[in-house]
């Protein structure tokens, strides 16, 4: 059909692309926060490149109250307000829309949903076929043969078209206007419509499927039985009112024509001008290429409104450089004679992959000079530049370059050198020497901001460098190999590599003095780079054989589990299906009152519900039981066997320094920081992790309630210091004081609440999640916290004194002066600004912890190097390390762990290291 119509669900839009941001949001080199702005504009990319429509329009709401809020003052009444940066995107999302020259269509007193349903109402009677843009269900009412839903994919995915085959699917009725019918019964909790209590999605479908409507149901109420027609009865007007707030009213009084809709080209130079206002350069270089890279189409149009010029991105064909090709051996001397002259050089590997055990070297690039390269080819090449397949990696011609490399009084610069230091480690070469990693030193600087080369040269270079997609495709599609691309393409991009980072390091590293971070980066990052590459590299052997026969138990145990759930709840169901499971649990069998919802309206099935639950029902904690099996057998004992590497028999794990905002470690590919250790079933996992061969025990190190000593640190408490100074147990001590006995009356129920007081009210817990985690009344639950903070005041003095710094300066940091910059604590918002807050008091302690261990770890490789012991450092488990200790070195190596993890930071209140030692891991912990 050549009419084509796409009707955007514009502030539905802009809230999706907001929060799909949340937990890292895009902000421009002056802080503002562009993440509605650069999912909105996405959206309306993909659209032009993959649907190409005929006619386009985006409908927004006003601020004027609706028929529905007239009606239903409560209506969206439990929406918080819109957060500030949201807000103040808007007039930018608009810009874009006229840049684009898509028509912006409001109507007074009418919602988005309306506009868009009057404009699909005029498009099925001109023969259009119109897609409706939008995440929002309620517009499912509004398919029919000719109109569509659109919805945006999450996560990476594709957007998907709804028709109507799948919609009247999916709701499970005969016509799409019986969608308005279902959500008068089972309401809308995104939009605050109530419905009748205790219907949900399938039973709402199944009574409109035979009724054919909601006032046909009520006229019918005496063919229904029991609570249900009680139900019904009683919230009838509940159940008319509901569906007259979801019906999308398609008589909108709007003016615009369809013919004003026609797709017109877009506005180049205010693209152009937004693009490099927003710092939008990815998406400039989707929409025009190279000339947006280099600036030059922005010169052409600059000064046409009064705007400054801008010199916009600059690439390797604007600015003058010499990268150089090292080809021959005497060339390769005495570029590594240059090398060994340097107090530091930048080097990167080029390579085949981004698995370091498995990736072939192709090359080396170095740089001590900004505009200046140098490239090493380590593979050999055809006389027409390409790469001999399979040919070996020259061995000789990274030995030139061993001596530079490992010595200790050169500085090595790099982006992500971890990388780089297991690549060659792999090969025999240990890299030593002061570590600067471009990559960690704008992790500390702009924590909050992206960290890739290209980004990091596009915002302090003002440049664009060769991308990776240039050489092999984009990510996503079929790339090809690095050995395909041509000798002298791949020098100029490895030599570029390296030269923008050397030019980077020296942006970055005066600004990491002014962000006062050096001691972060120097006494605790900087140490742990070579530690977490010696422990990639050593991995740890598992015991394929223990975990193959856990698997079998574990599937033995979750098949009877499955049986008896069946039997229990009286039918067969897919126990995968959380939409299933909830209905069985809270549609069938009625286990809650009010059961919670999802966005999308499904039961929540989520641990924390079902948790809350298990106490009450044996089916419950059978299902819980049969999750934690299922878990179990997928993710450790059947995945860990094939993570197992072949050349070393042993699983390598990757670890990551910049993934988490507290500087906690991160452990990929495979994760083995979620193993989980409270169940009994969940311990047989370490059972599987054993010594590396005859001679060596498994060691594990253990700080003990490191967070309530940082605490009881942090806020000088003199209870809680007490506590930890005289040795006994915190938790009875604070049991104690809560409860008032002495510590020998203290019971095993009242430690368990103290416990969980300690943990959680110093997090923010509110009175209502105390009494969700204890299985108590909200009163008591309040009560534990009153007296909580009457027996440790130094605790609420040490949280409002951290909020009050926190809305001074905007930031928080831990004991070693790592920040955390919290960007909404004065957010109207009054959840945003809630998690802002509890950030504020968390960071500090939570980062503390991390650091610590860091700075151990960071001490304990460069004491087991320098002391050329045997024992090895394997893995990091929260606040545990995991050693392949030699048996000879025992004594050794424990005071050496000890002392190393017990004064990795100077506090007030001592550190305690539990030390385990066995033949696996189960048995050492």
């Amino acid at each position: 059909m050549s009419k084509r119509l796409f009707l955007l669900d514009g502030m539905a839009l802009v809230y999706r692309a907001h929060f799909a941001f949340a937990n890292r949001p895009i902000l421009t080199s002056a802080g503002v926060n562009t993440s509605a702005l650069f999912g909105f504009t996405n959206t309306l990319l993909e659209i032009e490149e993959k649907h190409r429509p005929s006619h386009i329009a985006a409908a927004f709401d006003t601020p004027e109250p609706t028929a529905r809020h007239r009606e239903y003052p409560a209506y969206k009444a439990q929406r918080e307000t819109m957060p500030e940066a949201l807000q103040a995107a808007l007039p930018a999302v608009e810009r874009l829309c006229e840049a684009f020259r898509i028509p912006i269509i409001k109507c007074p007193g009418y919602e988005a949903d309306d506009v868009a349903g009057t404009l699909a109402r005029q498009a099925e009677a001109e023969e259009f076929e119109t897609y409706m843009v939008t995440p929002d269900k309620d517009f499912a009412q509004l398919v029919s043969p000719s109109t569509f839903l659109l919805k945006p994919g999450r996560k990476g995915a594709a957007a998907k078209v709804w028709k109507l085959p799948e919609v009247l699917a999916d709701w499970g009725v005969e016509r799409t206007d019986q969608v308005r019918d279902v959500l008068g019964l089972w309401g809308d909790a995104s939009d605050n419509i109530p419905g009748v209590p205790g219907i949900g999605q399938k039973t709402a479908s199944k009574l409109i499927l035979r009724y054919g409507s909601v006032e046909n149901l009520l006229e019918h109420l005496g063919e229904l039985k029991g609570k249900m027609r009680e139900t019904l009865e009683e919230h009838r007007e509940a159940a008319l009112l509901a569906k007259r707030l979801a019906t999308i009213d398609r008589k909108a009084p709007i003016s615009v024509r369809l013919s004003d809709l026609a797709r017109r080209p877009p506005d180049e130079n205010a693209l152009r001008r937004l693009c490099i206002e927003f710092e939008f350069n990815s998406i400039g270089r989707r929409l025009f290429g190279q000339a947006f890279k280099a600036g030059r189409g922005w010169k052409e149009t600059a000064g046409a409104k009064g705007e400054t010029p801008s010199a916009g991105l600059r690439t390797a064909a604007d600015v003058e450089h010499e990268y150089v090709c090292v080809q021959t051996e005497a060339a390769r001397r005495e570029l590594a004679a240059r090398l060994a002259e340097q107090e530091v050089f930048c080097f990167d590997t080029e390579t085949t992959g981004l698995d370091a055990k498995e990736a072939r070297i192709l090359g080396l690039s170095f740089a001590f000079e900004a505009r200046r390269a140098f490239y090493v080819p380590v593979v050999p090449y055809d006389e027409a530049g390409r790469a001999v397949a399979d040919g070996e990696t020259d061995a000789a011609a990274l030995e030139v370059f061993r001596e530079a490399l490992e010595n200790p009084a050169i500085g090595k610069v790099g982006h992500n050198l971890k990388y780089d230091l297991g690549v060659l480690l792999w090969r025999g070469l240990r890299v030593r020497g002061k570590i600067l990693d471009t990559m960690l030193l704008h992790c500390l600087i702009e924590p909050e901001l992206r960290h890739g080369m290209d980004f990091l040269a596009e915002r302090y270079l003002g440049y664009s460098p060769i991308s990776i997609a240039s050489l092999i495709g984009q990510k996503g599609t079929e790339q090809r190999l690095m050995t395909t691309v041509s000798l002298a393409r791949l020098a100029e991009y490895a030599a570029e590599d390296a030269d923008i980072t050397w030019q980077l390091y020296q942006k970055l590293r005066p600004k990491l003095k002014e962000a006062e971070q050096e001691s972060v980066y120097f006494d605790v990052e900087e140490p742990l780079i070579r530690t977490l590459a010696e422990m990639e590299y050593q991995g740890i052997r598992l015991d394929s054989e223990a975990l193959r026969q856990f698997s079998a138990q574990l599937g033995k145990q979750a098949q009877q589990l499955e049986r008896s759930i069946y039997e229990m709840a009286g039918t067969a169901f897919n126990l995968n299906s959380p939409k299933q499971l909830g209905q069985v649990l809270f549609g069938r069998l009625q286990l809650a009152e009010k059961p919670k919802k999802t966005k999308t309206g499904q039961y929540s099935t989520s641990e924390q519900v079902l948790t809350s639950l298990a106490s009450e029902h044996e089916i419950v904690r059978k299902i819980l039981d049969y999750r934690a099996a299922t878990k179990l057998k997928s993710t450790y004992a059947d995945a860990l066997p094939e993570a197992i590497f072949a050349a070393s028999g042993r699983v390598h794990t990757t670890f990551h320094q910049a993934a988490t905002a507290t500087g906690r470690l991160n452990s990929q590919r495979p994760n083995l920081q979620n193993i989980p250790i409270r169940t009994e079933s969940g311990q047989e996992i370490r059972r599987a992790f054993v010594p590396r061969s005859e001679g060596y025990l498994l060691m594990s190190a253990d700080y003990s309630q490191i967070e309530l000593r940082i605490i009881a640190a942090l806020s000088k408490d003199k209870g809680m210091r007490a506590a930890f100074r005289s040795g006994n147990d915190v938790h009875t001590a604070t049991a104690a004081k809560v409860f008032g006995v002495p510590p020998e009356r203290v019971t095993s129920e009242m430690r368990r609440k103290a416990k969980m007081a300690n943990f959680g009210i110093t997090y923010g817990i509110s009175a209502f999640g105390l009494s969700q985690r204890l299985g108590i009344p909200r009163e008591e639950s309040a009560q534990i916290i009153q007296q909580f903070f009457e027996n440790f005041p130094g605790v609420k003095n040490y949280m409002d004194q951290t909020l009050a710094f926190a809305r001074k300066h905007g930031y928080v940091q831990t004991v070693s002066g790592r920040r955390r910059y919290l960007r909404d604590i004065h957010s109207a918002n009054a959840t945003v600004r809630g998690a802002a807050e509890r950030n504020a008091v968390n960071s500090p302690i939570q980062g503390t912890a991390a650091d610590l261990i860091k700075i151990a770890m960071g001490k304990i490789g460069k004491a087991i190097e320098e002391r050329k012991l045997k024992t090895r450092l394997l893995l990091q488990i929260h606040d545990e390390l995991i050693f392949d200790l030699w048996r000879e070195e025992e004594e050794e190596a424990k005071l050496l762990v000890i002392d190393a993890m017990e004064n990795a930071l100077p506090l007030s209140v001592p550190l305690e290291v539990n030390i385990g030692i066995g033949r696996h891991w189960l048995e050492a912990h």
